[in-house]
């Protein structure tokens, strides 16, 4: 039998994303998510 395939997820750099800033926006089916880069280096993702 075949083995299925196992697809490696795409990988983004957090500071590509916000262009060295601290914050981008994300889009999800119409509706706009913000992905915030904290002071502790941690990521909040926000409706």
């Amino acid at each position: 039998p075949q083995q299925p395939q196992t697809q490696t997820p795409p990988v983004h750099d957090v500071y590509s994303l916000t262009r060295g800033g601290t914050l981008a926006q994300i889009l999800l089916d119409g509706k706009t998510y913000q992905l915030r880069i904290t002071r502790a280096g941690k990521l909040i993702l926000t409706k």
